[in-house]
């Protein structure tokens, strides 16, 4: 397992973060959690507004209910900056503990991607959603301190270098190396 970066290490990367395309990025990474801890990282999967990631277990429940005890659509699909991830993780082995569903090569600041904001991806469409996504005591663990801290940051948070939340809009299939487009 790689060592977790320094404060400096972390900021010294910021550069090529924020050189991430804003208009249409790539999917680099997809991640299926079928349960607690688990990982699997196929090169494709369907996504619908009934169940997220076909197989991940967003579905059986998680975090945030609606008011019926469902699961809330608005924390449906985690996305994470895949530069972000890239330097973090070190490795690209070490990228699906970080939890997200999808790892994008895309401006996800709130001033790029704003709650609302639609994106075609594959055959899919995802809405932006407003919840937070914030580093924990998990991403401490596999990360580091450090790398928490920076995600965390008031400039990690502007950026929203720990990721953002979204919900599918429309079903389709989504691919590794499919296109994220910004729609109108």
């Amino acid at each position: 397992m790689p060592r977790h970066l320094t404060k400096d290490e972390l900021l010294a990367g910021l550069p090529d973060i924020l050189a991430s395309p804003k208009d249409e990025g790539e999917l680099l990474g997809i991640v299926v959690r079928p349960d607690h801890g688990q990982r699997l990282e196929p090169e494709s999967v369907a996504v619908s507004l009934a169940g997220g990631l076909e197989g991940d277990h967003w579905a059986k429940g998680c975090w945030l209910t609606t008011e019926d005890g469902r699961p809330h659509p608005d924390v449906q699909i985690c996305i994470m900056n895949a530069r972000c991830i890239g330097l973090i993780a070190q490795e690209r082995d070490n990228w699906a503990p970080a939890g997200d569903n999808l790892f994008l090569d895309m401006d996800l600041s709130s001033e790029n991607l704003a709650p609302g904001q639609r994106l075609a991806l594959g055959s899919a469409v995802l809405e932006i959603t407003a919840e937070p996504h914030n580093g924990c005591k998990s991403f401490v663990e596999r990360y580091g301190r450090e790398a928490c801290a920076f995600v965390n940051s008031r400039e990690g948070k502007r950026l929203r270098l720990r990721g953002i939340y979204a919900r599918v809009v429309q079903d389709g299939r989504i691919a590794v190396g499919d296109r994220a487009v910004k729609l109108a």
